[in-house]
């Protein structure tokens, strides 16, 4: 099956290693799955093709399968027996001359239930690569999170009223000691109903307290859009080494919290679409190809864990994408699917073009408004 990436990726000079280790990661598990599933319901598979273009190496298996690696790596795909292009769209003069032998082995001949449980195991196996990688992450280093260590101070705030300072560390609240800045700091801040807190701090060496009295500060939420909450003015630092921190899991948890986890990502991913469409979150909180990449860099920067959670959470993400019901995605082949499946017949092909020809617009468009947001930002 086709699988762009839609514009998440593109070249970085300082980004490029992290960029192909993640673009390939991911994308190789999603063809893959498309590739399993295909494979047990006997369709012949021609291509198994990691980047688009030009082939720049590659081999034929003993099923006569092409496995490449292309120039352009934004994606990859399945070519399937029978199909026209990488879209997997029939290639149906080519189908109309074949022998019934050849026939059975095309996907557009086979059940209907089977064609959709090939569309729809490139998502999925997006989706269990996330869980596995996310399980393996928390196994053996804990689910990493910002230590307490101040990053920015809001002028005129609460904290900047009593003292607080860039680089100072919260160790304790009220004597209850903190490690983790979300959860463990900003609950308790929220909770306090605007009762004053001591704050424990460590500056240079020295230990201080210093009384601070939350209030609600104007902000905007993970979509864009304005907030207030119970906050004392001040963020967390960069999410370097230094200022991260590991919660230790355990293993018989692990894979569930993996779980929660996808899903959380599947969740705020819908939230946020819902809220753009409907005007309620800001459309330019949308990341496009600069920005993944440098996302892709400065992860690698900072260790092997953030790079492979980068790796997960684009899974999910590519997973979530390719779910969506536009043609050219697999989950525009879904809804094709569907309404066959309603109607007791194909969609015509005329119709199935057009609908590959604006899901393409589709794509494109969106595409470029995302780089538009990282050139503007």
């Amino acid at each position: 099956m086709f699988s762009l990436l839609h514009g998440l990726f593109a070249w970085a000079p300082l980004g490029l290693p992290a960029f192909v280790f993640v673009i390939t990661f991911v994308v190789f598990f999603h063809e893959l799955g498309h590739y399993l599933v295909a494979r047990a319901f006997g369709v012949g598979i021609e291509t198994f093709s990691i980047g688009f273009g030009g082939e720049i190496f590659g081999w034929t298996d003993r099923k006569g399968t092409r496995w490449k690696i292309s120039w352009l790596p934004l994606g990859g795909y399945v070519k399937f027996l029978g199909d026209a292009d990488a879209a997997s769209t029939p290639d149906r003069e080519r189908v109309a001359a074949m022998d019934a032998g050849e026939k059975s082995h095309v996907l557009f001949f086979k059940p209907l239930y089977q064609r959709a449980l090939v569309a729809v195991a490139g998502p999925m196996a997006n989706f269990v690569l996330a869980i596995a990688v996310f399980t393996l992450l928390f196994v053996f280093f804990g689910a990493k999170t910002l230590s307490t260590v101040v990053g920015t101070v809001t002028p005129n705030s609460p904290a900047a009223a009593a003292g607080i300072r860039p680089g100072d560390k919260i160790t304790a609240v009220d004597g209850k000691p903190v490690t983790q800045f979300y959860g463990e700091l900003q609950g308790i801040v929220q909770e306090s109903k605007g009762k004053p807190l001591a704050f424990s701090i460590e500056r240079n060496g020295r230990s201080m307290l210093l009384t601070i009295q939350p209030r609600r500060i104007g902000n905007t939420d993970i979509y864009g859009a304005p907030v207030k909450s119970m906050a004392i003015g001040v963020g967390p630092g960069d999410d370097t080494p230094d200022n991260t921190v590991y919660i230790p899991i355990p293993a018989a948890k692990a894979p569930l919290i993996a779980v929660t986890q996808t899903w959380f990502i599947v969740d705020v991913s819908l939230t946020g679409v819902w809220r753009m469409v409907s005007h309620r979150a800001d459309a330019s909180q949308l990341t496009g190809v600069i920005g993944i990449a440098g996302i892709s860099q400065k992860e690698a920067s900072h260790g092997f864990y953030g790079l492979i959670y980068l790796a997960a959470f684009i899974s999910v993400s590519i997973g979530l994408i390719n779910l969506f019901p536009i043609p050219l995605l697999d989950g525009g082949h879904l809804l094709y699917y569907g309404c066959e499946a309603v109607l007791g017949r194909p969609l015509g092909e005329r119709v199935q073009d057009v609908g590959f020809r604006v899901g393409l617009a589709l794509v494109l468009a969106l595409m470029i408004f995302a780089t538009w947001n990282d050139l503007v930002r």
